[in-house]
């Protein structure tokens, strides 16, 4: 079957990518690339990938391009299914015979729910959907296709488990899709190069941390690997292809967590001359980080969540606050530049933990920061946690986002509430941001090139601007509060 795989168009400013897993409105304009979607395209000869929210793609212009495809799969999440419901419904009422598929983290792990959201969809994909697709494409009958769910008389049927992937080398590369159908220069990250280019190397994560989205329903604990040669020569490929990319980001969950094998691809790179950043705990050792700088790497996405040991502990962090400060320090020394990301409304946030993690950030003085609200997504052990304890914050748990798309605190505890804790994120901005070095950094930034000048001012004016919809979203939730 002819096949498009589809971002549908969404809120203004949504990030399929990361946007399916925290916010789904960033304070600023940012979009990662829909890997999930684009690989298993290329599996599919004569599909065609559809990002529409980066590329400005609206409802109309979406639905003209779905009438040409017989096989329409859209990749869904919690945040986004009402949305990603109402395209499948006007999809299918103007070209019924479309066979309709829903993958992703949310259907995933509610395969049952995501159909009966609408009887627009024909099937859902169960964890890993790359050759699930690939299948249904190929035209082989729903009920003989593993790891998928359907209807069938009426009632909904869960086929047989598919395998995970072992050999990731067998998965053909993204970026022949990437070059194809996508614009590169309408992906933009605040902390990364521009243009950039993201990938993965591997999927799953050893790691346990109960918040975290892919490894839970998705991806595993297990971290299944390309090779290092099938990396390197992808790299190389790529940088063919896009000669204008600034950096390559490898978007594996904990690209280090496995660090014999990072060296090894580091060094595999350092011949190609490319600058490059990757995910990354805070527990790797200098000697690593200085082999990784010097083969090309500029930053490190590091995930510190909170100041509170207690709290890291109980979301199995596996990190200890003095290990953290020391990797931070290493990765000064050396140059290396942190973006580092904090979440609040954690078990069991508190105002004091809050501002334990606020000065934690500030001692760390990291380059930038991301504030997120703590999000329960199904399928994570933090929802079965918070569900367990009472936690929600409302009737419905998968009510995480504001008419506007920005995210809304859904978990409250005993002394704080969920609008104290969707307020702390601006104070906790505000904090950081408004010190003499973040700003004498960003400045230098601005002072040392142009375009990055005018990208520093267009992110100012965005973040602003959402703080001040943030504002809007706390008022307006307070006289609802009052009204009822």
């Amino acid at each position: 079957m002819k096949t498009l795989f589809l971002s549908p168009p969404s809120f203004d400013g949504f990030d399929g990518g990361a946007g399916a897993r925290y916010q789904a409105k960033r304070e600023i304009r940012s979009f990662w690339y829909p890997t999930w979607l684009a690989q298993p395209a290329a599996l599919v000869p004569g599909s065609k990938l559809m990002d529409c929210p980066p590329h400005d793609i609206d409802v109309a212009t979406c639905l003209a391009e779905a009438k040409n495809y017989d096989h329409v799969i859209i990749n869904t999440s919690t945040p986004s299914l009402k949305n990603d419901c109402k395209v499948a419904e006007a999809i299918k009422s103007q070209k019924s015979s479309t066979t309709i598929g829903f993958v992703g983290a949310h259907a995933a792990v509610l395969p049952t729910e995501t159909l009966k959201a609408s009887p627009a969809i024909d099937w859902v994909g169960r964890k890993e959907f790359d050759f699930t697709c690939k299948e249904v494409a190929e035209g082989r009958p729903l009920s003989e296709v593993n790891g998928l769910s359907h209807r069938k008389d009426g009632k909904i049927v869960h086929n047989p488990e598919r395998e995970l992937i072992h050999n990731m080398d067998t998965l053909p590369w993204v970026s022949d899709v990437y070059k194809r159908d996508l614009t590169i220069e309408k992906y933009s990250i605040g902390y990364l190069k521009d243009p950039y280019l993201s990938l993965y190397t591997g999927r799953g994560c050893p790691a346990q941390c109960t918040f975290c989205l892919w490894p839970q329903t998705i991806g595993g604990h297990k971290y299944r690997v390309r090779s290092a040669e099938n990396v390197a020569a992808e790299m190389a490929h790529a940088r063919k292809l896009f000669p204008q990319v600034q950096e390559f980001f490898f978007d594996d969950d904990t690209f280090t967590a496995n660090l014999p094998r990072a060296r090894e691809i580091a060094q595999k790179l350092k011949p190609l001359g490319l600058t490059w950043s990757c995910n990354s705990r805070a527990n790797v050792n200098y000697e690593t980080i200085k082999l990784m700088k010097d083969c090309g790497l500029r930053l490190f996405l590091v995930g510190y969540e909170s100041g509170n040991q207690d709290i890291l502990n109980r979301i199995k962090k596996g990190i200890n606050i003095d290990e953290a400060k020391q990797f931070t320090k290493h990765c000064k020394d050396l140059g290396v530049i942190i973006h580092g990301t904090f979440i609040l409304g954690l078990p069991v946030e508190t105002q004091q933990t809050i501002e334990q993690t606020i000065r934690y950030a500030m001692e760390l003085d990291v380059f930038s920061i991301q504030v997120s609200l703590a999000a329960p997504y199904p399928g994570t052990e933090l929802y079965d946690m918070a569900k367990m304890n009472g936690w929600f914050a409302k009737k419905d748990k998968t009510d995480i986002l504001h008419d506007d798309g920005i995210q809304q605190s859904t978990l409250e505890y005993p002394g704080l509430s969920k609008e104290e804790i969707f307020e702390s994120v601006e104070k906790f901005y505000r904090r950081y941001y408004l010190r003499p070095k973040p700003i004498l950094r960003i400045i230098k930034t601005m002072l040392e090139d142009k375009d990055v000048c005018v990208r520093r001012l267009r992110e100012g004016y965005e973040f602003f601007t959402t703080m001040h919809q943030r504002r809007n979203d706390a008022s307006a939730a307070k006289t609802a509060a009052a009204a009822a």
